[in-house]
């Protein structure tokens, strides 16, 4: 796939931080224009996550109920987070697997990588297949954080997309990755 077209380039002239926290490194970048022109451009760093489909022998899917405060209240979502600075993609998926849900994994496919708002952040989450799932141990989820740990099959997670219980746009990516993935194609 194609990925350079210097006619849409946009040169960075100067970067500013404007605020950085322990996940977001917001910043006010002046760019020169494809024409020459300049302007401002507002937006996010963000040090990449991961999300994992955990398939249990029994075809189920495991997803987690959060509270996500933007939004005042509770999403339903594939186990995910945050990679760690010079951490490999596969032992964040693992970590995160583990923590969230309390389970590992015998076989893994990363699925690929998905952008949720390149309009305005150049967060990419890398998503993992993941089966021969074994029960190891309870959740050992991080201070602050609160879930619960659920199961789904395909087909009903696919139905909560539909009628709009599942907005999240990493785990409807998943999901619908997933479909491939577990029913052929992929």
């Amino acid at each position: 796939m194609k990925t350079d077209y210097p006619h849409l380039h946009e040169e960075q002239l100067e970067s500013t931080q404007v605020f950085r926290g322990r996940l977001l490194d917001v910043r006010l970048d002046r760019v020169r224009l494809p024409d020459g022109e300049e302007c401002q451009r507002e937006y996010v760093r963000h040090q990449g996550a991961v999300a994992v489909i955990a398939q249990l022998d029994n075809g189920q899917l495991l997803l987690v109920r959060q509270h996500r405060y933007p939004l005042r209240r509770a999403f339903l979502e594939l186990p995910a987070g945050k990679i760690d600075p010079g951490e490999a993609i596969f032992d964040t998926a693992t970590r995160e697997l583990r923590e969230e849900t309390g389970y590992s994994a015998a076989e893994w496919r990363h699925l690929g990588v998905m952008h949720p708002c390149v309009g305005y952040s150049d967060e990419r989450i890398e998503i993992f297949l993941a089966r021969g799932i074994r029960r190891e141990a309870e959740q050992n989820l991080d201070s602050g954080e609160f879930m619960d740990l659920l199961s789904l099959s395909l087909q009903d997670a696919l139905a909560a997309v539909k009628s709009g219980e599942i907005t999240d746009a990493k785990t409807i990516t998943g999901l619908f990755w997933a479909e491939k993935a577990i029913l052929g194609g992929w």
